[in-house]
């Protein structure tokens, strides 16, 4: 079967979801977790209290809990695909399927030690245009997201975001001295190269990361121009269409 939307705007519309997690078995974003899971050793402990964002079909929860983190809540805002993977996971103790709007998560302030989200934020913004101009309506559902995770992160807690996405770029989003939280990028992959970022809950930015919020908030006075995408956007794999 086909998977590929007619428009990648779909990649937000959950009911494009709802159907291809009926028939879809498994399909991992950006390869699977053994790719950068000597990225992953160095950031989380295998007692950590773990939440993974927009679970999806991935192999990713199923795989981390085979290598012994079994304290693993997944959400996805596909009721199809929770009801899938809890039933595929029924015998990992431990772990839990919750459907969940990643902007308005459902649990108490500091709940876990880690949060872990690979392509979800890329999938929601697969529809914009320019790096350089994301529209007011993608920047507001981010930043949601985002003052989210770090409401529900523990004191010296990780987000951990596995992206498509360059520094120069996805930077821009993340650091914001409101999350309260420092910034630090790895990347994997031969060829096609993928980037790791890890924000540590309760750290300050970098002088450099400071920097850069200070001038987008400079920029954004004077309104920059946009400046038009090139990217072809006919592809299933969308991480070649946009450089968020």
């Amino acid at each position: 079967m086909d998977y590929m939307p007619e428009d990648n705007s779909r990649y937000k519309d959950v009911d494009y979801w709802d159907e291809r997690y009926k028939t879809e078995q498994c399909y991992d974003w950006l390869g699977g977790v053994s790719k950068f899971q000597h990225l992953l050793e160095k950031h989380v402990k295998k007692d950590d209290s773990i939440l993974i964002l927009g679970c999806g079909n991935s192999s990713m929860s199923g795989d981390m809990y085979s290598a012994g983190y079994h304290s693993i809540t997944n959400i996805d805002y596909s009721s199809v695909c929770i009801s899938v993977m809890s039933a595929r996971h029924s015998n990992c103790l431990g772990m839990s399927w919750h459907q969940m709007d990643v902007r308005q998560l459902s649990f108490p302030d500091a709940s876990f030690d880690v949060i872990l989200e690979k392509a979800t934020l890329d999938a929601i913004m697969v529809g914009e245009k320019s790096p350089w101009g994301v529209s007011p309506e993608t920047a507001c559902f981010i930043h949601k997201a985002l003052t989210e995770i770090s409401r529900c992160l523990k004191p010296g807690g990780r987000f951990i975001s596995v992206t498509f996405a360059d520094p120069f770029f996805r930077k821009r989003l993340y650091a914001k001295t409101q999350y309260n939280w420092s910034i630090k990028k790895y990347s994997y992959g031969e060829g096609l190269e993928y980037f790791v970022y890890v924000m540590t809950k309760g750290e300050e930015l970098s002088p450099e990361d400071a920097a850069l919020e200070k001038k987008l908030l400079e920029d954004a006075k004077s309104q920059p121009p946009m400046v038009p995408s090139t990217h072809s956007e006919d592809e299933e794999d969308f991480i070649s269409n946009i450089d968020l």
